[in-house]
């Protein structure tokens, strides 16, 4: 039987109907259908999240298309996943069957730099990392960088409220997200929030839609806002022999009134497999290494302040850089982090949970006490500044025992998490992954009603169903 004959058999009417009207009303280059073109577009980054086959991959050059696209699908009732550069780590981007995949990634213009007003206008497509450099030509910023921001895009960053390790100073995405044009379920064009500095006018849509992983209508342009370039940051890292002494240092940063440009922990697991790694040298007697980063004028001061505490919290060891190239020698290591954890069994599953941040060292030791308990190692590694811990499971995927024991540490973190008062994700969103621990932090009233708005946007249900809630 041939591709074409094996297709055919496999497909239901609805998508044979659906691949027909989109290929009558979009250029040929715009609609894919080949099975095993269409499998790639199938999920994102995520461990242990379903993936279904798409009928048809649709890559719009314009927001036409986007609403054709639309138009289409909730007419005939056909599923529609929202997509960007698949890098998200809870499958909000996976396949359902028979849906259509629509990936904004050759919507890819900055329309606007605008250097008065300190705004950008962007199409979802747009890298992260591209948007950062166009900018900084104007002498401005874009804050937000997820350690993906080489690859992730705009859109995909709004729509899993994507953070970074700025966070602490600069704050996430959402609050950079002025305005956007989102094409809805029916195709209709809503234009919210404002190109101003202020503005209060109505409800506030726009942050609805930021963080909604593409369930309440599809992002095609962004108003984002910028920020004067700052000084180059200077970095400071100290080492403790213990969670609960980085955890006082950070408590002490920030309860002296510092505003670090970046302040990451990474726990012991993962300094030994970043020196396995790397060769870096760090002292294996590390439990706790803690880097503050400043970007002001007074960079080295606020160093010099910073490392005064760490040494109050029992730091063994503060090294403060001289220079940019020292600072970026300091920050190696945790760049290192995730090839270094990848190494020690081929498989990662990388988490996300944020806690107060006067709760982050009993998360990294109830961390440690599961990875001992499920036999695995578990290596953390944290946006401390701001409670958001990484926790990074490795596992061989070819062996079903270790699977289903990093499945069940996973259930672990999350209800460690939540007892210790946080959340079940402080940037990579909800998607697949973590739809029953939503329930279970929302409360049976939080998800009516977010159920409830969601009807209200999508009262077919055909966007992005499965994800979320």
């Amino acid at each position: 039987m041939s591709t074409a004959d094996e297709k055919t058999a496999t497909e239901t009417p609805s998508e044979t109907t659906v691949v027909a009207r989109l290929l009558a009303a979009l250029p040929a280059d715009a609609v894919l259908t080949d099975p095993d073109v269409t499998a790639s577009y199938a999920h994102d980054m995520a461990s242990f999240c379903p993936a279904g086959r798409p009928a048809a991959v649709v890559l719009p050059r314009s927001v036409e298309q986007v609403q054709e696209v639309l138009r289409i699908c909730h007419a005939l009732r056909v599923p529609v996943v929202p997509q960007g550069a698949r890098t998200g780590l809870s499958g909000a981007a996976n396949a359902v069957d028979g849906c259509v995949v629509l990936s904004l990634l050759r919507m890819d213009r900055v329309l606007e730099i605008d250097p008065v007003n300190r705004i950008a206008v962007v199409e979802p497509g747009v890298v992260n990392a591209h948007l950062s450099r166009a900018v900084a030509e104007h002498g401005l910023n874009y804050p937000p960088d997820p350690s993906s921001w080489e690859q992730c895009t705009i859109g995909g960053n709004i729509g899993t409220g994507s953070g970074g390790l700025c966070c602490v100073k600069y704050g996430v995405t959402a609050e950079y997200v002025l305005g956007l044009d989102v094409v809805l379920a029916d195709g209709r064009l809503l234009r919210t929030g404002r190109r101003t500095a202020k503005g209060v006018a109505g409800y506030d849509l726009t942050r609805l839609f930021v963080g909604a992983e593409g369930t309440l209508g599809v992002v095609v342009r962004a108003v984002l806002a910028l920020r004067p370039a700052p000084p180059r940051q200077l970095v400071l890292a100290a080492e403790f022999g213990s969670a609960a002494d980085a955890g006082d240092a950070v408590a002490r940063i920030m309860a002296a009134g510092h505003t670090p440009s970046l302040l990451e922990l990474m726990d012991g697991t993962s300094v030994r497999a970043v020196n396995r790694l790397t060769r870096m040298g760090l002292p294996e007697s590390t439990r706790a290494l803690l880097l503050a980063a400043f970007d002001t004028p007074e960079a080295a001061d606020e160093l010099a302040a910073v490392g005064e505490l760490c040494r109050a919290s029992g730091a063994s060891e503060v090294v403060p850089a001289e220079d940019q190239a020292e600072s970026e020698m300091l920050l190696a290591a945790r760049r290192a982090t995730l090839p270094a954890l990848e190494a020690v069994t081929g498989t990662t599953m990388i988490d996300d949970v944020c806690v107060p941040r006067d709760r982050m060292a009993e998360l990294i030791d109830g961390i440690a006490a599961i990875a001992e308990r499920v036999d695995l190692t578990i290596g953390v590694v944290a946006h401390a500044g701001d409670g958001n811990a990484h926790p990074t499971v490795c596992f061989d995927a070819n062996d079903p025992d270790q699977a289903a024991r990093a499945r069940a540490s996973f259930d672990e973190i999350m209800a460690l998490g939540l007892e210790l008062g946080g959340t079940i994700t402080g940037e990579h969103g909800v998607g697949v992954l973590k739809r029953e621990w939503l329930a279970r932090e929302l409360g049976p009233v939080g998800v009516e009603l977010q159920r409830s708005i969601r009807r209200v946007f999508d009262p077919r249900g055909i966007l992005n169903p499965g994800k979320v809630l």
